[in-house]
């Protein structure tokens, strides 16, 4: 007689957590922890950073409902606040950071987090590329950082990319990749160095079709089709480079520059866009057209 084997237990999410950035990006957690039953805080700037937040949420919210993997927004939405007060993130035992990809700003929020949470509450970056190390300096206990980097768009991305330091905790690495699954989504466990594994392969590779671009290789359109047909891409590099956003890339791709070398240096048509505008989908141009 064959006996069944035992699956790993999923480990549940906090039943209260928060994220800091309601941007496009942060909204997308939110939204991914809230359908997985947390209650949720977001945390913004200002008014109207945090009103634009909410509409971002609500807007998810309903849209799943109408995919068919909601039944109630209402009764998901009322376990959804935003506030503009570190304070209200106090009972939060969980807290993604998603703030823009800059050093200063994100050691400075990670601090005011740490400042409000208790002891043993957890503290998440959604990081693409920083050296968790570097982040961690600017807390009293690293210990309890780990990188929870969600892709975009996070309600379609099937992956987290869960990151360890030195001086993360090996249990919480291990959390968090159970409170990956719980999500619905897979774990990839990477550990801490500069663009970790998806942001070091998938920006060389972005960085390489905008040099064909610029060299008039091929338009973006057929790049993204090769790429797509050829090799099973669900979206080629450069349209993946407007989802993400232009100046997000430009920012990863300097700093994978600084610290691996001339190979990250991003071409000068990449540093063009950023500086007439052509941020991608955000702002309605980049390497293509968008009107959403």
């Amino acid at each position: 007689m064959t006996g069944s084997v035992a699956l790993p237990e999923v480990p549940a999410l906090p039943e209260v957590s928060a994220v800091v950035g309601g941007g496009r990006m942060g909204a997308g957690i939110v939204h991914a922890l809230l359908l997985a039953g947390s209650s949720v805080t977001v945390l913004e700037r200002d008014d109207d950073a945090a009103a634009g937040a909410r509409e971002r949420v609500e807007r998810a919210v309903n849209a799943s409902v109408k995919r068919g993997v909601l039944d109630d927004a209402a009764r998901v939405l009322a376990s959804f606040k935003h506030t503009t007060e570190a304070g209200d993130l106090a009972s939060a035992s969980l807290v993604v950071e998603a703030v823009p990809e800059d050093i200063a700003l994100k050691t400075e929020t990670l601090g005011r987090v740490e400042g409000v949470v208790a002891d043993d509450a957890v503290i998440a970056t959604n990081t693409s590329s920083i050296s968790l190390d570097v982040l961690g300096a600017a807390m009293r206990d690293a210990t309890r950082l780990v990188g929870l980097h969600f892709f975009n768009p996070v309600p379609a991305s099937k992956l987290i990319e869960v990151v360890y330091a030195d001086a993360t905790d090996a249990a919480l690495t291990e959390r968090a990749a159970g409170w990956v699954r719980a999500l619905g989504k897979t774990p990839v466990v990477v550990r801490n160095a500069p663009g970790f594994a998806s942001s070091r392969l998938g920006v060389a590779v972005g960085l390489e079709a905008i040099r064909m671009v610029e060299d008039g290789v091929a338009a973006a359109a057929d790049i993204d089709a090769a790429m797509e047909l050829g090799y099973g891409y669900p979206m080629g590099p450069l349209k993946l480079t407007d989802v993400v956003g232009v100046d997000v890339r430009l920012g990863v791709a300097r700093y994978l520059e600084q610290e691996l070398g001339s190979r990250f240096a991003p071409p000068q048509l990449m540093v063009d866009m950023v500086e007439r505008g052509d941020l991608g989908r955000k702002a309605g141009r980049g390497f293509y057209e968008w009107d959403d």
